[in-house]
C-alpha cells in the first residue's frame, strides 16, 4: 500500500495526519507513506521529527478579501498543482488522504485528475473551503461530528469516523498522572490551557480567577500559559503573591508537550475549542469549560464548542463574556456538584471516537 497524506499549515491538520500515519505503519509495516505539505508551514518541523518523509509545495491560502494577493495565490495554486502531478507520477499512490487546509488542495486536485482515490478528513463541525470544494468528487469524506454531514452537498460518500488524533489519546490513571506532574494525587485538579502560544484575554481572566480563589484549598491548578505570555503571567502571579499563597497547589508551565497526559491528570479543563483539543478531551471524557477563540475562520471554534455544550459535555463561555469572577462561578459550581462532572464526563466520552484511525484505514482496505 502506498499512501500520500497531505494538508498542514496548523497543528489541527498535522496531528491527525500523523496519528493516521502512525496507525498505518503499526498495522502494515510494508506500507509506503509520504507527506506533502506547504513550504514554510509547521509541517516542515513536525513531520520529519516524527520520522516520515516530507515534500513541500509553494502554496498560500486564499485571502479572506479580494485584493491584489488573490492573483498571486491563484498562480501559486496552479503551479503547485503541476508540481503535485510530478509527485504523484514518482510515488504512484493508491490513496491520497487530504487532511484539510490549503496545503491539501493541489495534491488532491492532481490526484482526482489522475483518477487516484482521494479520502478527505474534516476535523471541525464546519468544513473548511478546501474540503467543501473537494467533497463531491472524492472517494470518501470522513467527518469528526455527525452534525457536519448536513453541511456537504453530496452525502453518499460521507463516513463518521471521528478524529484520528483521538486514537492516540490515553494515559495512566488520574492519580498516577498527577504524580508525574509532582502534584497531589488525591486533590481535584483544574487544568487551564489556551493553546501553544496562549491567549491574552483568557490568561488575564485565569490570573484574576486564581487571585479570587486564593483562599480555597480544595483544588489544585495546572496552568499552561502559552509560550508568548509565560513571562508576563509569572511576573504578575508573583507580584500578587499568588504563587506564594498556592504553593505546591499551583504548577505553571509555558507549554506542555504531552497534553493527553495533562488531561488525564485533570478533573476539569478550561480550554479553547480547536479540533485537536476537542478530539483529545472527548477521547478521555474530560469535562470542559470551553472559551472558543474568536480569531479563526468561520468562527469554527465557537461551533465546535456549541456541539459539546449541546450534548451536555461542556460549559461554553464566549471570550467577550469571560472574566475572573465568571470563571470562579463556573469552576466552583462544577467542583461543588460532582454529579454534574460525572454526567459531563460520560457525555463527553460518548462524543469521542477512539477508533478513528482504524476506520479510515479500513476504508482503504475495502
Amino acid at each position: 500500500m502506498r499512501v500520500i497524506l497531505t494538508g498542514g499549515g496548523t497543528g489541527g491538520h498535522i496531528y491527525p495526519a500523523l496519528a493516521l500515519a502512525r496507525y498505518i505503519r503499526r498495522v502494515n509495516s510494508e506500507a509506503e507513506l509520504l507527506f506533502v505539505g506547504a513550504a514554510g508551514g509547521m509541517e516542515e518541523r513536525l513531520i520529519p521529527q516524527s520520522g516520515f518523509p516530507l515534500e513541500t509545495l509553494k502554496v498560500k491560502g486564499l485571502p479572506r478579501k479580494l485584493n491584489a494577493g488573490l492573483l498571486r495565490t491563484v498562480f501559486l495554486m496552479g503551479k503547485a498543482t503541476g508540481e503535485a502531478g510530478k509527485i504523484l507520477s514518482r510515488f504512484r499512490p493508491q490513496f491520497v488522504v487530504g487532511m484539510g487546509g490549503y496545503a491539501a488542495a493541489p495534491l488532491a486536485a492532481a490526484a482526482l485528475h489522475r483518477c487516484v482515490k482521494v479520502i478527505i478528513h474534516e476535523q471541525n463541525v464546519i468544513p473548511g473551503i478546501t474540503n467543501r470544494m473537494l467533497a463531491p468528487w472524492v472517494y470518501k469524506v470522513c467527518i469528526s461530528f455527525e452534525s457536519s454531514r448536513r453541511r456537504f452537498v453530496r452525502r453518499s460518500n460521507i463516513c463518521l469516523t471521528g478524529n484520528p488524533r483521538a486514537s492516540e489519546v490515553g494515559g495512566p490513571a488520574k492519580e498516577t498522572a498527577r504524580r508525574m506532574f509532582d502534584m497531589d494525587p488525591d486533590l481535584p485538579l483544574l487544568l487551564t490551557v489556551g493553546g501553544s502560544q496562549g491567549a491574552a484575554v483568557l490568561n488575564q481572566s485565569v490570573v484574576d480567577f486564581l487571585l479570587l480563589s486564593s483562599a480555597q484549598k480544595y483544588f489544585q491548578v495546572l496552568y499552561i500559559t502559552g509560550n508568548r505570555y509565560y513571562d508576563e503571567v509569572v511576573s504578575r502571579l508573583k507580584a500578587l503573591k499568588i504563587t506564594e499563597i498556592y504553593g505546591d497547589r499551583l504548577q505553571i508551565r509555558s507549554y506542555e508537550q504531552d497534553m493527553p497526559l495533562a488531561m488525564a491528570a485533570a478533573d476539569l479543563i478550561i480550554t479553547r475549542a480547536g479540533a485537536t483539543t476537542i478530539a483529545e478531551i472527548t477521547a478521555l471524557g474530560l469535562p470542559a469549560v470551553i472559551v472558543p477563540s474568536p480569531n479563526v475562520v468561520h468562527n469554527h471554534q465557537l461551533i465546535n464548542g456549541m456541539e459539546l455544550s449541546r450534548h451536555g459535555a461542556a460549559v461554553l463561555l464566549e471570550e467577550k463574556n469571560i472574566s475572573g469572577p465568571v470563571l470562579q462561578q463556573e469552576v466552583y459550581r462544577l467542583f461543588n456538584t460532582p454529579g454534574q462532572l460525572i454526567s459531563m464526563a460520560e457525555k463527553s466520552r460518548m462524543l469521542g471516537h477512539t477508533g478513528a484511525a482504524e476506520q479510515i484505514y479500513r476504508l482503504m482496505c475495502e
